[in-house]
Order: structure tokens, then C-alpha cells, then sequence
């Protein structure tokens, strides 16, 4: 299992702009679609990544508890399912349903996408503001697979709720850990 971090996109960068397939809906969503009146969060994901897997049910959770408070989630994957067909669209599909995403399941064919957020693991989170300029970027929290710590979300968590009262966002940001995103030869 490769361990790859994120690339820790700039703090206050501009959301980069995007119109994907929804998985789930068949409809193309960009990201005004998506964006959250008070906030967005924006994870790249994919369906066979062990370091996914093991958060799929708190970033359910996570949706669940900031959905009413106006804040847009979304999720995309980058993969390329020529070399990894687990992660095709009609495979997202069905993962989405499972894990009872609430969220549009998105698919960047080219990863251009990927390569505007410089995305390079999974999962990777990014929280816009509402003016979508970055203020978080990093890990969902300390649990990774086999390392006993309970999943809790705590740094998108802690993220949310300062965004939320208007407090700023610490600066002090973990990179997220988890599989390279599988680029296109």
C-alpha cells in the first residue's frame, strides 16, 4: 500500500473552476453546483484505495452533519480506469450507493481537475470559504488503516466549525496520507 501525501495546494487559492459527470445522477455538475453557501469541501477519492475505505463512513457522517449548515461537499475521482477499471464510472456508481454518498460522485476522465487542485493522494480534502478561496487542505484526521486510532474527522471537524463562526481557520495543517492518485501514462 503506497503511502503518498498531499501536495498542500497554497492557502487562499481560488477554487478551481470545474464541469464533471455525476456518477450517480448522470448529470454534469461544475462547481457552482456544489459549492456550500457558508463553505465547499472538495475530496478526491476513488473506490479501491484501503486509505478511502477506511473514511468512507465519516465523510458520509461529515455530509450529514454540515449538509443543514450550508455547506457543499463533493467528491471526485481522478483515476485512471484503463489501469485501474475498479475505479470506472459505472464502478463509482455502485460504491456511492453502498456507502450512501450524499454527495455528487464525480468523474475527472482527463484529470485535468485533479492536476488544477494538485491533488496527488487519496482521499485528499480541500475546504473553501465562501468566497471559494482555500483555508483548509490536508488530512481528514490522524486514522489511517491499521494504526488503532478511531476515525473521527476532527481536522475537517475543527476546519468546518471555525469557518462556521467565523473564526480563522488554524494554519497548522497535516498533509492527508493515503494512495497516489493513478495518473495516465
Amino acid at each position: 500500500m503506497a503511502r503518498t501525501e498531499s501536495n498542500m495546494l497554497p492557502l487562499g487559492t481560488t477554487a478551481p473552476h470545474f464541469s464533471l459527470p455525476d456518477t450517480v445522477t448522470d448529470k454534469v455538475l461544475d462547481l457552482a453546483d456544489v459549492s456550500g453557501d457558508n463553505g465547499t469541501v472538495v475530496m478526491f477519492i476513488c473506490n479501491h484505495c484501503p486509505f478511502v475505505k477506511h473514511v468512507n463512513a465519516e465523510i458520509v457522517q461529515l455530509a450529514k452533519d454540515y449538509k443543514g449548515k450550508k455547506i457543499g461537499f463533493v467528491a471526485i475521482s481522478s483515476n485512471d480506469i484503463e489501469n485501474y477499471p475498479e475505479d470506472a464510472p459505472d464502478k463509482m456508481k455502485i460504491n456511492a450507493r453502498e456507502n450512501g454518498f450524499l454527495f455528487p460522485y464525480l468523474f475527472d476522465e482527463t484529470q485535468e481537475v485533479a492536476k488544477k487542485y494538485d491533488a496527488a493522494c487519496t482521499p485528499d480534502f480541500y475546504i473553501f470559504d465562501r468566497q471559494l478561496k482555500l483555508v483548509y487542505r490536508g488530512q481528514l484526521d490522524d486514522s489511517r488503516p491499521g494504526n488503532n486510532i478511531p476515525v473521527s474527522g476532527k481536522d475537517i471537524r475543527n476546519a468546518l466549525d471555525a469557518l462556521l463562526s467565523n473564526k480563522p481557520v488554524t494554519k497548522e495543517q497535516k498533509p492527508s496520507i493515503g494512495c497516489n492518485i493513478k495518473w495516465k501514462p
